[in-house]
């Protein structure tokens, strides 16, 4: 099982980039960020700025230090760039510099040999969906994902019949717990309970 992870691993890690370029739903999230974008350019903000303007805004987005390697890339080069290349930028630019971060965010997921059965499950449709199912797993799916495959590790410890009543005791509070209490348990609580 840890040599085919740690293949998965190598794999994700050498075709990121390609996959990032040649998926199908980055080709649509494409298409549909410049349909979207057509559409609201005559309504956009960032026409009326000046180049100061968007000059200050992309440096906030680049002070910000939770921006990706791709947004920042990408703000970078726009600020080497034409006013334009700005305003292109900050219109849709952006958003798909954020996708190609969410999907690396959501391959580590996937090369990590510890990411579980409903983990794996969810960062795969995440990275087969859109740009709304990665924002959304990120944001929420990943920790529900978790917490999945955190009571099934619970239950296989209630499963077995050489625990302390003291271990069974905690685990049986611990299964029904909030995500947060579940991976507590896991990495801290049971070892307490049976230190």
């Amino acid at each position: 099982m840890r040599a085919t992870r740690a293949a998965l691993a190598l794999a994700v890690g050498a075709l990121t980039p390609a996959l990032l370029l040649a998926s199908p739903s980055f080709a649509a999230t494409a298409a549909v960020t410049a349909s979207a974008s057509t559409a609201a350019e005559a309504d956009s903000p960032y026409d009326s700025m000046t180049e100061d303007e968007l000059r200050i805004a992309i440096a906030r987005i680049l002070a910000d230090e939770s921006t990706g390697k791709a947004v920042r890339r990408e703000a970078q080069e726009a600020l080497d760039g034409t006013v334009d290349d700005m305003r292109a930028f900050l219109k849709t630019g952006i958003v798909l510099a954020q996708d190609e971060d969410n999907m690396v965010a959501i391959f580590r997921i996937l090369a990590d040999p510890d990411s579980g059965r409903a983990v794996y499950r969810e960062a795969t449709e995440a990275i087969e969906g859109t740009v709304e199912d990665r924002i959304a797993f990120l944001a929420t799916g990943y920790r529900l994902a978790q917490a999945e495959d955190d009571r099934v590790a619970i239950a296989k410890i209630l499963a077995r019949t050489d625990i302390s009543p003291a271990l069974r005791a905690a685990a049986e509070a611990a299964i029904d717990g909030t995500p947060e209490e579940l991976r507590w348990f896991l990495e801290v609580g049971q070892y307490e309970v049976d230190g």
